[in-house]
């Protein structure tokens, strides 16, 4: 088998046993949260009788092993069950809260990404002069903030004081793609500053390693600019783990805008489970966490197979 297909192949089965081992560890770290299912939907002043009847409804009698094998197979199929709270399907009511999350992560990746690289190009063109301390001091300050506290200055600020852009991001079906982008400003802004930083800062550690090489010195001596040998020679062959990077905060865009939808009070997945965890809804938080790893360790497989296909050694074997 060609190294290529050998080490994606690798990477693709190594995926899916992570993706079975984050459903084994999201099933029993639900079953070992204190309190009972069956208690918290019908409330204190339940019967006995009436929670033996729900327990059993639900399936709580029946060993963890096959609860877990039946709620894996269900998930596998596309069933993941139904809410607890209010009966509706999980796999419907997560589509669209899911839908919602991937927009907010897609407007502020088409921002940040691009940013973020040129940043770097521009850190490594005029490094250790005061364009790339500026830069560095800035990023640096933003990774440093927590994304609540960014949340709520540009939330009183920009939204209450300046009145720019709402400071609750509500989005639904019947707006168009301007009042949709309008009502996730602030929440872009946030997300775009935290992942911001740690993508310009890996680009520019990236290139100014390739800056090392031989080659480099050969294409500065033909009269090439200085953002022309970065830009043509360095940033390509520094492109696998500047890929890696981006893909890692992308994975975190999708599976860590948890806090920023809830102080936005945006209508994605992370509001949702925020919602159901404090109903103790276990059947949506198993859901959501199962999507939530599905999405890190596709982001992350994709992220080793393009480094994987980046390496001219393993695409051209002697």
């Amino acid at each position: 088998m060609h190294p290529v297909l050998k080490l994606v192949s690798q990477r693709l089965a190594l995926g899916l046993l992570l993706l079975l081992a984050a459903s084994a560890l999201i099933f029993v770290g639900t079953q070992i949260l204190p309190g009972d299912v069956a208690q918290s939907i019908l409330g204190q002043s339940a019967t006995p009788e009436a929670l033996a009847n729900l327990r059993k409804e639900l399936g709580l009698n029946e060993p963890a092993l096959s609860r877990y094998f039946s709620w894996l197979g269900g998930a596998l199929t596309g069933d993941l069950g139904t809410a607890l709270t209010n009966g509706q399907d999980i796999a419907t009511s997560m589509g669209k809260r899911l839908g919602n999350t991937l927009f907010l992560a897609f407007w502020a990746a088409v921002i940040s990404v691009p940013l973020a690289i040129f940043l770097g190009l521009l850190a490594v063109r005029y490094k250790d002069r005061w364009p790339d301390k500026l830069i560095s001091a800035v990023t640096l300050t933003s990774i440093s903030i927590p994304e609540f506290l960014i949340g709520y200055v540009l939330m009183y600020f920009v939204g209450v004081k300046l009145g720019w852009a709402p400071s609750v991001a509500m989005i639904n079906d019947s707006m168009s793609l301007g009042q949709k982008l309008y009502a996730i400003a602030l929440p872009v802004t946030v997300l775009t500053l935290v992942v911001l930083a740690h993508m310009m800062r890996m680009t520019r550690a990236a290139i100014l390693n390739v800056m090392q090489s031989a080659y480099i010195e050969t294409a500065e001596l033909k009269g090439l600019s200085s953002f022309q040998v970065i830009a043509r020679h360095a940033f390509p062959n520094a492109i696998a783990p500047i890929v890696n990077v981006v893909m890692l905060n992308l994975a975190y865009l999708v599976v860590g805008v948890v806090v920023v939808e809830v102080v936005f009070v945006y209508p994605g997945m992370g509001q949702y489970l925020v919602d159901h965890v404090s109903k103790r809804d276990v059947p949506v938080v198993q859901a959501c966490g199962l999507v939530f790893a599905a999405v890190y360790i596709l982001l992350n497989m994709v992220a080793d197979i393009v480094s994987i296909l980046a390496n001219p050694r393993l695409r051209h074997p002697k």
